[in-house]
This record gives structure tokens, C-alpha cells and sequence, in this order.
């Protein structure tokens, strides 16, 4: 961990943080997903510095969220948003360490955005919901209704699942990974040489 480490986790940390303040949310889908591009500074310090650095950017990242925000949902939104990080960003960088390619980068992304769909859909169903239920005193049928209002063919918390967390995180995570895919290439000399050059 070289002080030039350090600096690019603190900027690529501090990249990620200012894109998540620019998040949306999309159409037919659940609107307590918002959608960002905060994982592309994530995926390329992954890529560029490999696992134990991207985990440092995440957490770094993170941290600066909730110190320009704070958080409103009792840090659960924060712990969800680490999770499918770690869970996107470090089986792709560390499949990439292995196979330097772009086809290695490739699969590394695939195999991420496998583990980041899988995970977003046992947190939100075991962690997210029901913590949201009883903060706010609501109850399922209330999330249900708010899905529904957005997309009439959610009619059940599997609607919830099939319709809304599985396609939105696809999305998410294949944008934000196309575009790593397409620029990683042109930027990381750059990067290797303000990193390692001695």
C-alpha cells in the first residue's frame, strides 16, 4: 500500500461518492431502487489495483457517502449498497488478476454481476424490506402497492423479486460494467503509470 495507492483509492472513493449523489430511479421498476454509476470507479480500481485495494474504495467510499448525506435509513441503505459492491467488484477484480485480458475482464464482470443479483435478492428479501416495514410501521402490502403503482403487474413479493430486484440490478450492474469494459482499456497506462512508476 504505496502513498500513490492510497491517493488513487481516495479519488476513485471520492468519484464513486459524487456519482451516487446523481441517482435515479427507473421506470416500471421498484422506486426504492435508485440507479447510479458509482460502480464504474469501483470496477476500474478494482481492475487497476486489484481486490484488497477495491474493497478499501468501497469502504472509503462509503464513509464519504454518509459524511456528505448521512443516511435516513439507519445505515442499512449504506450496508446494502457495501454488499453488492464487494459483491459485484471483488469476484470481478480478482477473476481479472488472474486472466489480464479483455475476455478475462469479461468473464470476471459476468461472474460479478451473477453474485451481485443473487446477493441483491436475499438482502432486499431478508434485510432491506422488512427493516424498511418496520421503520417506517408499514407492512408488505404496502411495498407491494408502491411496486405496483410503478409496474400494475406486480402482484406478490416474487413479482417483487422477478420484476423489479433482479431485472433493475442487471441493468445497473451490466451499464456500469459495459462502460468499465469500453473505457477501462484507454485509461488504466494512465493509471498504472501514476501507481507504479517509481
Amino acid at each position: 500500500m504505496t502513498t500513490k495507492n492510497l491517493a488513487l483509492i481516495g479519488i476513485l472513493a471520492a468519484l464513486g461518492a459524487i456519482l451516487m449523489v446523481f441517482r435515479f430511479p427507473i421506470p416500471l421498476l421498484p422506486p426504492f431502487l435508485s440507479f447510479d454509476f458509482a460502480l464504474i470507479p469501483e470496477l476500474i480500481g478494482g481492475f487497476a489495483l486489484g481486490p484488497w485495494n477495491a474493497l478499501a474504495i468501497i469502504i472509503v467510499r462509503v464513509l464519504i457517502q454518509l459524511i456528505i448525506n448521512g443516511t435516513n435509513s439507519m445505515f442499512t441503505g449504506e450496508i446494502q449498497s457495501f454488499l453488492l459492491s464487494c459483491a459485484l467488484i471483488l469476484p470481478a477484480s480478482a477473476y481479472y488478476l488472474k486472466h489480464k485480458t479483455r475476455n478475462g475482464a469479461a468473464i470476471g464482470m459476468l461472474l460479478g454481476i451473477v453474485i451481485c443479483t443473487v446477493t441483491a435478492v436475499i438482502t432486499n428479501l431478508y434485510l432491506i424490506i422488512p427493516f424498511y416495514v418496520s421503520l417506517y410501521q408499514m407492512d408488505m402490502s404496502n411495498i407491494l402497492a408502491m411496486c405496483k403503482e410503478v409496474n400494475p403487474a406486480v402482484n406478490s413479493i416474487e413479482g417483487v423479486v422477478l420484476l423489479g430486484i433482479i431485472p433493475f440490478n442487471l441493468i445497473k450492474t451490466g451499464v456500469n460494467g459495459l462502460i468499465t469494459f469500453l473505457v477501462y482499456k484507454k485509461i488504466s497506462p494512465m493509471i498504472h503509470r501514476f501507481a507504479y512508476k517509481r
